[in-house]
């Protein structure tokens, strides 16, 4: 069973991977320390994988820098526990070369730049392989892939189309997976597991290179504790979310686990009402209330039965009124925690009921603000002057887009920072949905998301977390805490439906029964 993992892992840049190294080498654990229990890390790891070790053997393709260093240390280890290990040189390595003089004692087979031009005996030795050790380039790539390195990682895809129990594993990242964006080269090796040494690297979580991590663990490779407190970037975890759900004593009833307002839905957006409001009841909100236009009422009750209603002054029929402002607002008394914005539309009432709430200094329950609250915010210039509570929103890309005046395209190039840079000028939490959603803090932290998952680009699966994170929020967390385990258990209900329907066909409403099961599995958690 591995090591119980720290509640937040933080995530590093290349460049302040290489500065928490001089900074060990500093407090006295050498690079030569690390590079040791790295390798030996990682062969445990690789062990754990072809289990059982007789009769198996290994390729490590090792590269000329550090990353080729920490490969022949795993062939070393390897070695020893009685795999019959075959070492790969793709590029020259410098000498002396310590590490590779080890191998050399050992008496593992080595083969050199110069001695397979034709790259004939690769193939051979692919072709008897049970896994292939990715250690080629990690963090170190700056230039295309071209050249005899081209065509061995061309050589080693074709060998798992041939045969597809082959496993790749990479060390740190695979080659061709730019450390801090994600870019791949389309060289690039897929691996099926990647060990980070030390700390997930930001590259493997973008959109390219996440197809090519495949699955990725984490492992200590004796850095000192303390090198990495200027890491603002996170990984939330299920140690993280255990301790901060809600706790549900057996004494409580429903007035002990808050109350929650949903302000959602319009004509044209019944559905937005009910995946919101019910999502709030399915996390534990001990009373959800939904209020929309009067009209749609008995359409949102017949499906969520749970809920009570407050109708809203509606015209015409399923619109938001004039009048609706004051009837909610008459109806905020005694809630915990509001959201706005689901499924209500743009019309021009509905926009003036937004920014009457949200702008005008009313004395608010916290709030939650999505979809079309956030489309209403985008329209009025420097609307962060005017709405000054510390809020949780959650836009999806586009959103994120029309609120900071970028393109959808120069969102997704750069979600990290742009989160955090809004969330830090609208003294705001937010939450940048989309593959490995990022949650970002005024103060300039963020967390992101481990999962990324297709099965959710479908319509209303935003809904449903933003009627988590208010279901939360009533019920006593704080809202850096509600909107970060809101969507950590959004994504874990999400994984479980793709695990049993795949991620096509997915509907929004299939999430809201699998997120009693995520908390009660986030429960059981180390």
């Amino acid at each position: 069973m591995p090591e119980p993992t720290p509640e937040l892992i933080k995530i590093v840049t290349a460049d302040q991977m290489r500065q928490i190294e001089d900074l060990s080498k500093a407090a006295g654990v050498s690079k030569d320390a690390l590079m040791e229990r790295a390798g030996l890390e990682v062969a445990r790891r690789i062990r754990h994988l072809m289990a059982p070790l007789a009769g198996k053997s290994a390729l490590v393709l090792v590269g000329s820098g550090n990353n080729g260093g920490d490969g022949l240390v795993v062939a070393r280890h390897l070695w020893k526990w009685g795999v019959r290990v075959t070492v790969y040189i793709c590029r020259e390595r410098r000498t002396p070369d310590p590490k590779l003089d080890l191998v050399i004692d050992l008496g593992i087979p080595v083969v050199g730049p110069s001695d397979d031009a034709s790259l004939k005996l690769l193939a051979e030795l692919l072709a008897g392989s049970h896994v292939v050790i990715d250690s080629v380039l990690g963090t170190g790539r700056a230039r295309p892939i071209q050249g005899p390195l081209k065509g061995m990682l061309e050589l080693v895809a074709q060998a798992r189309t041939h045969s597809p129990s082959l496993r790749v594993v990479a060390l740190d990242l695979p080659t061709g997976v730019d450390a801090d964006t994600g870019a791949v080269d389309p060289a690039s090796l897929a691996a099926d597991v990647t060990v980070a040494l030390g700390y997930p690297k930001l590259g493997h979580f973008g959109y390219e290179g996440a197809e090519r991590v495949g699955e990725l663990e984490v492992v200590d490779i004796g850095i000192p504790a303390g090198l990495d407190e200027d890491v603002q970037l996170f990984l939330l975890t299920p140690r993280w979310v255990k301790p901060r759900l809600p706790e549900r004593p057996k004494a409580s009833h429903k007035g002990s686990h808050g109350r929650a307002m949903v302000v959602a839905g319009s004509r044209n957006y019944i559905g937005a009402a009910y995946l919101a409001g019910t999502a709030a009841t399915r996390v534990g909100a001990g009373l959800v209330t939904i209020a929309l236009p009067e009209g749609i009422q008995m359409a949102v009750a017949s499906k969520a039965t749970e809920p009570t209603y407050l109708p809203l002054p509606e015209q015409p029929p399923g619109v938001y009124s004039a009048e609706a402002l004051q009837t909610l607002l008459g109806g905020l008394d005694g809630y915990e925690a509001m959201l706005i914005g689901c499924g209500m539309g743009q019309a021009e009432s509905t926009r003036g009921l937004v920014e009457g709430v949200l702008c005008s200094g009313h004395d608010l329950p916290p709030a939650v603000v999505d979809a079309d609250g956030l489309n209403t915010l985008a329209l009025i210039p420097d609307w962060w002057e005017s709405f000054k509570e510390v809020a949780v929103l959650t836009p999806h890309p586009g959103e994120m887009a029309r609120l900071t005046g970028r393109t959808t395209s120069e969102v997704q190039a750069d979600r990290i920072d742009i989160a955090t840079e809004s969330a830090r000028l609208w003294n705001k939490i937010v939450v940048l949905k989309g593959a490995f959603t990022v949650v970002a803090y005024p103060d300039g932290r963020a967390m992101l998301n481990p999962f990324a998952n297709a099965g959710l680009a479908t319509a209303g699966t935003g809904d449903v977390l933003a009627g988590s994170i208010v279901g939360l929020l009533s019920q006593g967390l704080s809202m850096e805490d509600a909107a970060a385990v809101g969507v950590y258990l959004h994504g874990i209900a999400g994984e479980e439906v793709r695990r049993r329907l795949g991620d096509t066909g997915m509907v929004a409403g299939d999430l809201l029964p699998e997120l009693p099961l995520a908390i009660k599995r986030s429960r059981q958690a180390w």
